[in-house]
């Protein structure tokens, strides 16, 4: 079998690594080397089962963790000399130095994200305004790291029959998307793992969900949640002239359908 996707929603191993600590409830200043590692090897698994391009950058921090957990597993220096070359650092404390920088940063994008949208939420008064509470929980953003723990729990909880008849099968993403965005269009939101229940091979499974991550490419959808790590719902982000737009674009580039084949 055979399917590819090159998308550029992925957002780097740094933040791949930050999602594992705080999903795994971690200290950043004493990262448990060997289950961070196990953690971020599983994930790269899925990018390759979706054979998705995965950036070079990704396998670089791979190698820097079984580096840094190799030297953990060094006895500590012996001779004074060794002493005062390595200066008893921890293996870790680059990549923490490292991990601290870019969570500062993506912090304070985070705090100027949010003043942006403070600001969208003044208007000038004009005569009597009357604003309705807002009912239900307030959802943050979910990421695309997010989707890939939730696409994992689906692929962990589908049970795949084993099928030997040879045939031929091509399943399109630019389908699914039509069909995720009628879904979307009918209700005002879905769970992600409501896209999946009617889905009988691990074939359509994967495509359905290459097709999510494409319409969050082209931010035709937004994926939320009331707090991280739980359940993630998909919004239209959209109106349907927008949509057809966009579409007919999508549609009309070189790459136009990414078949899924089966043989």
């Amino acid at each position: 079998m055979h399917y590819q996707c090159n998308l550029d929603v992925f957002e780097g191993p740094l933040d791949l690594l930050l999602h594992l600590i705080k999903e795994q409830k971690m200290d950043i200043y004493d990262i448990p080397i060997l289950e961070i590692t196990r953690q971020y090897l599983s994930y790269l698994d899925v990018l390759s089962e979706l054979n998705l391009e995965t950036a070079g950058e990704y396998l670089i921090i791979a190698a820097e963790l079984a580096k840094i957990k190799s030297k953990t597993l060094l006895p500590a220096p012996d001779t004074e000399e060794d002493e005062l070359t390595s200066a008893g650092e921890d293996p870790r404390a680059e990549l923490m130095r490292r991990l601290l920088e870019y969570q500062r940063y993506k912090e304070a994008a985070f705090e100027l994200r949010q003043k942006e949208y403070d600001q969208q939420q003044l208007f000038t008064r004009s005569g009597e305004v009357v604003l309705d509470k807002p009912e239900g929980e307030l959802m943050i953003e979910a990421n695309v790291f997010d989707l890939l723990t939730a696409f994992q729990k689906v692929l962990k909880e589908k049970s795949f029959k084993n099928n030997y008849e040879i045939k031929i099968t091509t399943l399109s993403i630019s389908d699914r998307i039509g069909g995720i965005l009628e879904i979307l269009n009918a209700s005002e939101s879905v769970t992600f793992d409501s896209i999946f229940t009617t889905l009988n091979t691990k074939e359509e499974v994967v495509v359905t969900f290459l097709a999510i991550l494409e319409l969050m490419r082209m931010q035709l959808i937004r994926s939320q949640q009331a707090r991280p790590f739980e359940v993630i719902r998909l919004y239209a982000a959209v109106d349907l002239e927008t949509q057809e737009e966009i579409l007919k674009d999508f549609y009309d580039s070189e790459e136009k359908e990414i078949p899924f084949s089966e043989s």
